[in-house]
């Protein structure tokens, strides 16, 4: 299969990228698109055939649900069952944005592929000028995961797509970097307590000033099955080839390890701030200058991309601190690491 990647310039006529995108979705093929989170690759949500186009793509597990785009809010009522007063707020405050809702769905409505057969869909309206084009001239739902082979990171440019997905979809709609770089927060207002699935850019702190008590549950909790599991949530993701170890953002800790490791002739590349470059790892990836947790999400996926270019067979990752979107940027650490911190003795 060949396939396009269309650049979409706010600056210029897209119409023709558009109305090719819209045919290939109402003819049951798949197409990757830029959100305000990462790039997402869709297929008509209430079309079977399509849908599994996504999970042959990615080669993503099929009992690992799918996340529902819609360019309007007038749709909801199409796919869930209820709207309750909560999720109300939630979409005046965070729609359109990075916020996916955990609904009751409809019986009989969405491709039974979209939800895994669970009784609920995740749905979100995403704030970008491409999704929500694309969106609202198809005028029909989207299921679209990150447009990335499965397991692998997150794709934040559409050349990022490319390089995963050539050969296996027909069109990228390529609008550039995308700004946030971590996925949406994924919120379940099903239970009683509204609980985070999964952190991203629409933060517990945010969310409490609009809804009061939200619930939300450390990596160890969710893997100790103390709490929800999020949908997507139980494979290892966001990992590069080699493998990943996160190590705390203290300077002679990372330098000391970086002396172990070489020690033990491994080559390593580091995941690090700025004011981290001077060390000796082989290769160095910038999480920004500032060191803001902003700045690290936005880059955290392009970094973890990049040590794929190198021949490095250790991945150091510092840490941040889990204030506001630094939740979301631990989340993404731990499951491109498995868990798995540095130790002198690994």
């Amino acid at each position: 299969m060949e396939t396009k990647r269309l650049i979409v310039d706010i600056h210029v006529d897209n119409g023709k990228s558009y109305s090719q995108a819209v045919d290939l979705l109402n003819n049951g093929e798949v197409v990757a698109f830029p959100t305000e989170t990462v790039y997402g690759l869709g297929a008509v949500a209430t079309d079977e055939r399509a849908v599994k186009k996504i999970f042959a793509a990615k080669g993503r597990p099929s009992d690992n649900p799918l996340i529902v785009h819609i360019g309007t809010c007038d749709e909801l009522e199409n796919y869930v069952e209820h709207i309750s007063h909560k999720a109300k707020l939630c979409m005046d405050a965070f729609w359109p944005g990075p916020l996916t809702i955990i609904f009751r769905v409809k019986s009989d409505v969405l491709a039974t592929s979209v939800t895994a057969n669970l009784k609920t869909v995740g749905i979100r309206m995403p704030d970008h000028p491409v999704a929500l084009q694309l969106l609202q001239q198809l005028g029909k739902p989207v299921a679209a995961p990150s447009a990335n082979r499965s397991g692998k990171p997150s794709p934040t440019e559409g050349i990022h797509v490319e390089e995963d997905l050539y050969g296996s979809i027909p069109l990228i709609l390529d609008g550039g970097s995308t700004g946030i770089g971590v996925e949406s927060t994924v919120l379940d207002l099903t239970l009683d307590t509204p609980v985070i699935l999964r952190p991203g850019g629409v933060t517990k702190e945010m969310l409490e000033a609009v809804i009061g008590l939200v619930f939300q549950p450390s990596h160890t909790e969710q893997n100790n099955g103390e709490a929800p599991k999020a949908p997507g949530m139980k494979y290892t993701h966001y990992a590069p080839n080699a493998p990943v170890f996160l190590i705390d953002k203290e300077e002679a800790a990372v330098a000391k390890a970086l002396t172990t490791l070489h020690e033990k002739g491994h080559k390593v590349a580091l995941l690090a701030p700025e004011n981290f470059s001077h060390l000796p790892a082989e290769w160095f990836f910038t999480f920004g200058e500032q060191d803001t947790n902003e700045e690290i999400a936005a880059n955290l996926y392009h970094a973890l991309r990049s040590c794929d270019a190198t021949a490095a067979d250790i991945v150091l990752a510092t840490t941040t601190s889990t204030d506001g979107v630094g939740a979301a940027i631990m989340n993404r650490l731990e499951k491109s690491a498995g868990g798995k911190w540095y130790t002198d003795d690994m």
